[in-house]
């Protein structure tokens, strides 16, 4: 079986990232329609306005002054691209509630008319009042902001394995590229909206090689992998379409412009946009949810081994199980109440049953994700169990016991999670197998795996649904709006 392991961890680390692998560009590749974005689907998709904003953009510029990271020197090029004021048009003439002037190369376009205004003027008659130019539109906004922050190394991180000269490894790292963009009011300079968006940009390397003798004189040697940047006007791109995308729903839902319909104020792309700002309040910088994962109350089944370890020698690992009751804080901390019973055993000469009482104490990690390690710490009753009833026996010695060790816990949802934990009973005396020998007490491993069960929720799904649909209906107007 050895044999296979490098093999083995070749094809795993192959295969795990066979898209970029299978993807390598042995041909030239001719030009093509440029890539578009996941969010621009929602862009297009936009519910149709009542009347277009004519809007104006003078200059839409990256205010980072951040160059590409480099490891080996001065890198001057710049991080973010230099054309984020055309990717703006793009993005407004696209998504159908404006109609862009061109005002980046406003002086260009004054010198052409003045040319136009002369070739006219010395050709034409002096009453031929046909030949003369329309004035230019103006503008009932004016879209301003720009690329403010470029982060680099946000995260970084990576795992390798190595066997007998074989294996891989595989590293990654993520920037972050941030927007902002705001609708100015030309009539009175009111700033009407302001929006923020922001993207991660992913690196990611995944390599995989060998070295072996596979017969005297002859030595194997192979290695692959591949190495995958996200490109980064890409990035760019998606973050400022995502803010027209925001600053135009932000409009409608605060009444400064209108639908052609108002009804579709309801529509599924101005819902899921509420239902992602309402998730995104309750996110950290990383994008995972800092929500309450838990309900307040719960109850745990558990099941699992004990190994005693006391006077007696050859311990071996007997079955326990109980119930639980579960107080969740809500935050970092969890209290538990737990009765157990298990045997403590050796081979020859010592197995009772034992019920164990534990208050206990758990101190999350990562209380807002989906799977979470916790240490776990407390004090119990530990009693020879009475085969009577599943109680503490005042006739039989009740010992006091400190309970401390670590778990993980995996949520399926709010309602149920998986735990596992391996804890230490350490026992306050030396009298738990009838024999007091040596210097230290007798004490125990615990080792469970448990179901639990969280109730008392306070929102149902259908309300939740409800307060967003409420959220999303407009509010009155209070001025007039820029595009009257």
């Amino acid at each position: 079986m050895k044999r296979f392991i490098p093999f083995y961890l070749l094809v795993t680390f192959i295969f795990s990232g066979c898209v970029p692998y299978f993807n390598q560009p042995l041909t030239e590749q001719r030009a093509e329609i440029g890539a578009e974005t996941p969010v621009r689907k929602n862009l297009v998709g936009l519910p149709e306005p009542r009347e277009k904003i004519v809007a104006a953009v003078y200059k839409f510029r990256d205010q980072t002054g951040q160059y590409k990271p480099s490891e080996t020197g001065a890198n001057w090029s710049t991080a973010v691209t230099q054309g984020t004021t055309s990717i703006l048009l793009k993005a407004i003439e696209e998504s159908g509630w404006f109609i862009p002037l061109e005002r980046e190369g406003l002086n260009n376009l004054l010198n052409e008319r003045k040319i136009i205004r002369s070739s006219r003027a010395n050709y034409a008659g002096k009453d031929d009042k046909s030949q003369l130019l329309p004035p230019l539109l103006f503008a009932g906004i004016v879209l301003e902001g720009g690329v403010i922050s470029y982060d680099a190394n946000v995260i970084t991180g990576g795992a390798g394995l190595m066997y007998f000269a074989a294996g891989g490894s595989g590293q990654y790292r993520q920037d972050r590229v941030t927007v902002y963009l705001r609708a100015i009011s030309t009539s009175n300079g009111r700033i009407l909206k302001t929006v923020y968006t922001s993207k991660m940009i992913l690196s990611q390397k995944v390599d995989a090689s060998l070295f072996r003798y596979v017969k005297f004189k002859r030595l194997l040697e192979a290695e692959t992998g591949f190495t995958y940047n996200e490109p980064s006007e890409m990035a760019v791109k998606e973050a400022i379409e995502k803010a027209v995308e925001s600053l135009i729903i932000e409009g409608v839902i605060e009444g400064l412009w209108d639908l052609k319909n108002p009804e579709e104020v309801n529509s599924d792309v101005i819902t899921r946009y509420v239902e992602e700002k309402e998730e995104n309040q309750e996110s950290d910088f990383f994008d995972q949810l800092i929500s309450k994962r838990r309900h307040k109350f719960g109850i745990g089944i558990e099941g699992g081994s004990w190994l005693y370890m006391g006077d007696y020698s050859h311990t071996e690992m007997e079955a326990c199980g109980g119930v639980s009751l579960l107080y969740d804080t809500q935050s970092f901390m969890q209290f538990k109440a737990s009765v157990t019973r298990g045997d403590l055993a050796t081979t020859e000469h010592f197995q009772k049953t034992f019920n164990s009482l534990d208050v206990t104490a758990k101190y999350r990690l990562l209380p807002y994700k989906d799977w979470t390690p916790y240490v776990e710490g407390g004090v119990g009753l530990f009693s020879e169990h009475d085969k009577s009833a599943f109680t503490f026996d005042l006739s039989n010695s009740i010992h006091a016991q400190a309970i401390y060790g670590v778990g993980i816990e995996f949520l399926f949802n709010d309602r149920f999670g998986l735990n596992f934990s391996i804890l230490n009973h350490y026992i306050f005396n030396d009298e738990v197998d009838g024999l007091k020998q040596g210097h230290y007490n007798d004490y125990y491993w615990e080792g469970k795996i448990g179901l639990n069960f969280y109730f008392d929720k306070l929102w149902s799904k259908n309300n939740k649904k409800r307060v967003r649909k409420q959220k999303v209906r407009k509010k009155p107007k209070k001025e007039q709006s820029p595009t009257e």
